[in-house]
């Protein structure tokens, strides 16, 4: 509800932060440029797997000795909301439509390059609104509803551990010269651990297209059915072919990375011209959806207090 705030992150950062400078560190300490390739994945798999270690035991530390306290379990609550992405990933979003709106081409892609790895400067106005709709449907899934149901299993340790394997990838789980070896096995676990999320996100946006007036459910599940597997990530296809047959757009499809053309194919059967009012569109359902999984939470934790 409230976020991360902005004056405690200028101070120490946060959780994730501090698990990006320890990925960081691991990356210049046992990544050795020019070595043998599978030298350089072994090296890889160790750095994940201290990564892991570290993280999971300050977690199980931290949930351990906060539970040990009067109220502990809402003590706990502020650690493990700093892992959930909810506010600052509509904030993000947001920003993009408001900025298409305010500074035109030039500023819409300015703000969308904060949230895409894509190469921006030759986006048009569709294409800026496409890229945050598609980073929107996929960072629900990666970076709210994963980290939440990690969580429902495996409480702090969970979802930290979860959120330390998704920072891995976004740092060194990319195909370039210096990190496709090393990280090799962060990209395959995160593809793994995000799975089950993935699919989740996809219905959670099917639901709230259900009960969201202009919205098409069916076009969701149709578009999920049809598209989401023949991505090329195994997981971002599901939510951003939701969102896409949802709002009667087109998304995914080629685009550069680098300098480089990545030839997927399209989600959705419906518009390539999106606008920041479909942008806006695509934050009520994130809206909702969220508000569903919340609920979902929740009505899980009462039956299980009952018991």
């Amino acid at each position: 509800m409230f976020g991360y705030p902005d004056r405690l992150t200028r101070a120490v950062g946060n959780p994730v932060t501090w698990m990006g400078r320890l990925i960081s560190a691991l990356d210049r300490g046992l990544n050795r440029a020019g070595g043998d390739p599978a030298v350089r994945k072994a090296a890889g798999v160790v750095s994940l797997l201290v990564l892991i270690v570290i993280v999971g035991a300050a977690a199980f530390l931290i949930e351990h000795s906060l539970l040990l306290l009067p109220f502990g379990v809402i003590l706990l609550a502020i650690p493990a909301s700093s892992l959930l992405a909810q506010r600052s990933l509509y904030a993000h979003v947001e920003r993009v439509a408001a900025a298409l709106e305010s500074s035109g081409l030039q500023g819409g892609r300015e703000a969308v390059s904060h949230i895409v790895g894509r190469d921006t400067a030759e986006l048009d106005e569709a294409g800026v609104a496409r890229a945050a709709i598609e980073s929107l449907a996929e960072n629900f899934s990666d970076g709210v509803v994963a980290s939440a149901l990690w969580m429902v299993v495996a409480g702090l340790p969970g979802a930290a551990i979860y959120k330390a394997i998704n920072t891995a990838d976004s740092m060194i789980g990319h195909r370039t010269a210096r990190h496709e070896d090393f990280g090799w096995a962060s990209a395959r676990l995160d593809d793994l651990v995000n799975l089950p999320a993935s699919r989740l996100a996809a219905l959670l946006i099917v639901i709230a297209a259900y009960l969201t007036p202009g919205a098409s459910a069916s076009g969701a599940f149709e578009a999920v059915m049809r598209d989401a597997a023949r991505h090329r990530s195994p997981n971002a296809g599901y939510p951003e072919a939701a969102l896409a047959g949802a709002l009667h757009l087109a998304l995914a499809g080629p685009r550069y990375y680098g300098g480089v053309l990545v030839d997927d194919v399209w989600m959705g059967d419906g518009r390539y011209g999106a606008t920041p009012d479909d942008i806006r569109a695509a934050l009520l359902l994130y809206k909702r959806g969220d508000a569903i999984l919340i609920g979902a939470v929740a009505l899980l934790a009462a039956v299980i207090a009952i018991m």
